[in-house]
């Protein structure tokens, strides 16, 4: 399994994170790879949901099922199981009044096509694909200018 990592210090609570990293809409804006989420009726992700999620890798249409197993105290853990395997973590730690966020995400796919996917997602995460992800969170928490 390739496992990619970086972290950002950022305005905001480790709460105000775990807000932009669990909320449905916001998930969308800043996500390292874009993908829709399936019908959710939640305001937010937390520990035990399970959930579908559709997008395209290396040019093809996939589906993922996201289990959540942590999202709290600045905390989210989640793994997206298809045609591949997709480890998420964010954490969000208290610098004064700042943020420090670490991001890993781990990938890992069986098969061909697996094989395939995962390669895709690793050159989309070596491009920068995280760190634009956290760049983007960050830009969002920023204060408003006076």
């Amino acid at each position: 399994m390739a496992t990619w990592s970086t972290h950002m210090r950022c305005h905001g609570t480790p709460d105000e994170v775990l807000r932009l990293l669990t909320e449905p809409d916001a998930i969308e804006r800043w996500s390292p790879i874009a993908f829709e989420l399936g019908a959710f009726d939640g305001e937010r992700l937390s520990a035990g949901d399970r959930l579908r999620v559709s997008g395209s890798l290396g040019g093809r249409s996939v589906e993922f099922t996201v289990d959540v197993a942590a999202a709290a105290d600045g905390r989210l853990a989640l793994t997206a199981t298809g045609p591949i395997r997709i480890d998420v973590e964010y954490v969000a730690s208290a610098v004064g009044d700042q943020s420090d966020v670490r991001a890993s995400v781990g990938v890992m796919g069986g098969g061909l096509m697996g094989r395939v996917l995962a390669k895709a997602t690793d050159a989309l995460l070596a491009a920068g694909a995280l760190r634009a992800a956290l760049s983007r969170i960050a830009c969002e928490l920023e204060p408003a200018p006076a």
